[in-house]
């Protein structure tokens, strides 16, 4: 799933330039924090039915890319 960076989208005058779900309001971090607190991908598409299924792998992608940096030891 390439395709997963076009998902996410960040705008300084949206969410204080917080990584969003395709422009809308349903910043990252959101979805991140339902997944952490249990809830399914389909629960969470339930309780947000603008997002698709998509939109929660993106999400989880964007995090692990972050979070996936090179060190370099001197």
């Amino acid at each position: 799933m390439n395709d997963w960076k076009n998902r996410i989208t960040t705008n300084i005058a949206q969410c204080g330039g917080r990584p969003c779900i395709r422009g809308m309001r349903i910043r990252v971090i959101d979805v991140l924090n339902l997944l952490a607190a249990g809830l399914t991908q389909d629960q969470i598409l339930e309780e947000l039915p603008d997002l698709e299924r998509e939109d929660i792998e993106a999400a989880l992608r964007y995090a692990s890319n972050k979070l996936d940096h090179p060190v370099i030891a001197a």
